[in-house]
């Protein structure tokens, strides 16, 4: 009988660790997401400063490259939401 009950609050404690280890990987995920945004954006100010008529260029790949990290962030945070609730 109290094998049992260990087993259940065994069970109990790992369901609570599980779901703080959700919302700290959910969080990490945005933290590096928007760090590597910030890296994206500043690399792009340089390199306009250094060569302004490539611009369009520069503009165009930082924009798909914010939006690939975006995704992956966003693909993160999904799974992280669904192992916390499921």
């Amino acid at each position: 009988m109290t094998s049992l009950t260990l087993l259940e609050a065994a069970t109990e404690l790992g369901a609570g660790l599980g779901k703080m280890g959700a919302t700290f990987g959910a969080g990490i995920s945005t933290i590096g997401a928007g760090y590597g945004i910030g890296q994206i954006g500043k690399t792009a100010m340089e390199s306009l400063a250094r060569q302004p008529e490539a611009s369009g260029d520069i503009r165009t790949n930082m924009i798909l490259a914010c939006a690939f990290i975006e995704g992956i962030a966003f693909l993160s945070i999904v799974v992280c939401l669904l192992s916390l609730f499921v």
